[in-house]
């Protein structure tokens, strides 16, 4: 399980898959994630609630900062509502995929 099976390369930058799990006691990125089918996701933890988007705010909040990214360059593309979503990272997509890969590597090495 590698960084790179939880995104793709989309023009503008890279959709990434990930799961998120509200109500946390913190806001954390935890490294990677399979899912049943064998999808591999990113797991992240957000402290809030999931109403009224507050849960997905974070979660664009936690990634443009782990990630070193301007807010407005995140973005939830896919699954609003559920726990599985699709995050758009916009930028170049090399600088992204070692952000992304950095941020992974830190999540383990709290683990």
């Amino acid at each position: 399980m590698a960084v790179t099976d939880c995104y793709r390369i989309r023009p503008d930058g890279i959709a990434v898959s990930v799961r998120v799990t509200p109500k946390s006691s913190a806001d954390a990125i935890d490294g990677l994630g399979v899912q049943a089918d064998g999808a591999v996701h990113l797991a992240a933890r957000v402290r809030a609630i999931p109403d009224k988007g507050a849960a997905n705010a974070a979660l664009e909040s936690l990634l443009a900062a782990r990630l070193g990214l301007p807010r407005s360059s995140v973005a939830i593309i896919g699954g609003s509502t559920s726990r599985l979503k699709t995050v758009r990272l916009s930028g170049n997509p090399d600088d992204l995929a070692a952000a992304l890969g950095e941020a992974v590597a830190q999540a383990g090495k709290r683990a």
